[in-house]
């Protein structure tokens, strides 16, 4: 089956719902953990180090590999490539949902991420090849966005439920019969789309992609939780050099996986980097919000869940008003005001103590992320409408990563800012008693610390979850002027790029014959 032409009907729009079941799992996917974390580091025992790369060692991987997979799923078919995502990514689900180490976890996710990275540019790249119509376009991508939205909600909900009746493996399972379906109907609902203008697929690109960006976080990551460690010192500038590398292959390359004349687009560029920050703040902080609930303030999965759907309601307005004034208002003031309203998010956050009524985390976490998620509303549009038809794969690819790898630097920096700071408040804090093995656990998380106290006499547990909490909350209070800060700077930035777009969406670019 090629793509067709002219006005979408029913089975288009049945197959965008098709479409948009891999990609709200794979949102979900991204926030599941969050309120895991605890049993994990109860039943796994990880350290510090492994409980991040427990939580975004899927992200990093998929950002890894979204460009390379565009650029793959041009040539050999989409729905071929979404097919064998979908099959991949039932079968890892199946392996994280029985590790029994923190290692196995982290290989787990690994492998999600590698699954995912081949189902999600497919799944833009697609709308772009069963809605040629701008309005039904619009529409189309709107529901694709919506669901973004939805699984980064979703996700933490989906886990607290399943936590509440089982075991912690069991909020992976959710993927298999969604994945299921998925291949039972992409083959009758999908249209097939092979880029006509191809040449070598560029295998040198794809493996410099990866090895620029592991190594880098690797690094961050690691100095920022356990301090000076000379491997992770080296692996800064290495991922950097690599970074360069894949640069300069992708300027000098016949067929390179990136074209970086997409670039020179500012309306493309600009998305890039909306989607980008917004995701890196929204999603930093969603993983400090579900641990504040469970861990601070002491809330079952199931009751934390639900009180995280609070700030949604934002979110639903955000969305819903940046849609009303999308044809009226230009996308430079949208955005750059949609950032100025997270930013006042964090700087609600700053004033967020152990002993805060749940109003003000709550309030402050739907601030945020009503003006992030405001912001990324306008951005699908823009990078569907600028890039050509042929190229539609490989600049889905470069938007998604932008989420994927804003969302997984959120978790990453901002958790490693926070998880810094509360070893350095905990380092010689703790209450005399608490000693060896359980001292240690106290210091790493505090997920380790309110297991530790469940151990020890009351006056002493209580003095150690005091202690930590506080603990906690100044890592909190870090990690939100840094985003302050980030969300600032983005909003003038956002301004500059998008200055010379007007209030109507930019036209389509002119669509060749499929393949």
């Amino acid at each position: 089956m090629t793509a067709t032409t002219g006005r979408a009907g029913r089975r288009e729009w049945i197959g965008l719902a098709v479409l948009l079941l891999p990609t709200l799992v794979l949102t979900m996917d991204m926030g599941v953990l969050f309120f895991a974390v605890p049993y994990i580091s109860s039943t796994l025992a990880p350290s510090g180090t492994q409980q991040l790369w427990i939580m975004d060692m899927y992200s990093f991987l998929l950002a890894g590999l979204l460009i390379t997979m565009g650029a793959l799923g041009d040539r050999i078919g989409r729905r071929l490539l979404l097919m064998i995502g979908a099959i991949g990514f039932a079968g890892a689900s199946l392996l994280a949902a029985s590790a029994d180490s923190a290692g196995q976890l982290i290989a787990a996710r690994a492998l999600l991420g590698v699954a995912g990275a081949t189902v999600m540019p497919s799944t833009l790249a697609l709308i772009r090849n069963m809605f040629h119509d701008p309005k039904q376009r619009q529409v189309a991508l709107g529901a694709w966005g919506g669901i973004l939205t939805a699984g980064a909600t979703l996700g933490p909900v989906a886990g607290g439920l399943l936590l509440d009746h089982f075991w912690w493996g069991s909020v992976f399972l959710l993927a298999i019969p969604v994945m299921a379906l998925v291949l039972l109907a992409a083959p009758v609902l999908l249209p097939e789309y092979r880029s006509p203008q191809h040449g070598s697929f560029d295998l040198l690109g794809a493996v410099l992609s990866l090895a620029a960006i592991l190594p880098l976080i690797y690094g961050v990551k690691t100095l920022a939780v356990d301090g000076w460690d000379l491997l992770a010192a080296l692996a800064v500038p290495v991922g950097l050099l690599l970074g360069g590398a894949f640069y300069w292959r992708q300027r000098t390359a016949a067929h390179p996986l990136l074209d970086l004349g997409l670039f020179r687009i500012r309306a493309f560029s600009g998305a890039i980097s909306v989607n980008t920050v917004a995701m890196f703040a929204m999603m930093g902080f969603t993983l400090f919000t579900s641990q504040y609930l469970q861990l601070v303030k002491g809330m079952s999965p199931l009751t934390a869940s639900l009180w995280s759907l609070v700030p949604s309601v934002g979110v639903g307005a955000a969305v819903g008003i940046t849609s009303a004034l999308a044809g009226k208002v230009r996308p430079a003031v949208m955005m750059a005001s949609g950032f100025l309203i997270g930013a006042a998010g964090f700087a609600m956050m700053t004033q967020v103590g152990a002993d805060s009524p749940l109003a003000l985390i709550l309030t402050a976490a739907g601030v945020l992320a009503a003006g992030t998620v405001g912001t990324m509303t306008l951005t699908a549009e823009l990078v569907v409408s600028s890039a050509p038809a042929e190229r539609a794969g490989v600049a889905s690819a470069t938007s998604e990563t932008a989420v994927e790898l804003g969302s997984s630097l959120g978790i990453a920096l901002l958790g490693a800012a926070g998880a810094a700071v509360y070893r350095s408040q905990v380092d010689g804090a703790l209450p005399a008693g608490v000693e060896g093995e359980a001292a240690r656990a106290a210091q790493d998380t505090l997920g380790g610390a309110v297991t530790v106290a469940a151990q020890l006499p009351g006056q002493l547990g209580g003095e150690l979850l005091a202690t930590t909490r506080t603990a906690f909350t100044e890592g909190l209070h870090v990690a939100a002027v840094v985003g302050l800060v980030l969300v600032l700077g983005a909003s003038l930035l956002a301004y500059r790029l998008m200055r010379h777009l007007p209030a109507a969406a930019p036209a389509p670019a002119p669509e060749p014959a499929a393949a």
